[in-house]
């Protein structure tokens, strides 16, 4: 049975007009070092998706497995105040996804969100797909037009 969160995650994707990639591992694949190793990719192609708490409300930030996010430099480029990472109970507010399983999309509302510029390197990109268990594949360009997201860079 495929969890609520795997299958909103499913129905955004071809609601947004691309393919449902979503591959579904025996394992937890909770971190961008164990999802590239479950599908033998780079790290840096993986996606994190990055809940922080910005003025009260989600900033997802989209960014590669291999770095680290300067939230002081992404605050500083989009002008606002300080960037917090978001508790386990706002993200799962916010997305209805756990942290380690949250997805670029499939949340209840949209979220402000930002692409990290250095992901465009890569031809295929993978994301969370709203659990533990569950990755899926996109271009770079699918991804920025599906989630509206604002390309950065992010440190």
């Amino acid at each position: 049975m495929i969890p609520d969160a795997v299958a909103n995650v499913q129905r955004a994707l071809v609601t947004a007009g691309v393919q449902d990639t979503v591959k579904i591992f025996d394992t937890k694949v909770p971190t961008a070092a164990a999802a590239a190793t479950a599908l033998g990719c780079e790290l840096a192609a993986i996606t994190n998706s990055l809940v922080f708490e910005l003025d009260g409300g989600p900033l997802l930030i989209l960014a590669s497995g291999a770095a680290r996010v300067d939230t002081g430099y992404v605050a500083a480029q989009l002008g606002s105040g300080r960037i917090r990472r978001a508790t386990a109970r706002f993200v799962l507010e916010h997305t209805g996804q756990e942290v380690g399983g949250v997805a670029p999309l499939g949340h209840p509302r949209k979220i402000r969100t930002l692409l990290d510029s250095e992901l465009e390197k890569h031809e295929i990109l993978w994301a969370g797909a709203g659990d533990h268990n569950s990755m899926f594949s996109i271009t770079y360009q699918d991804l920025q037009r599906i989630t509206n997201a604002e390309v950065m860079d992010v440190r």
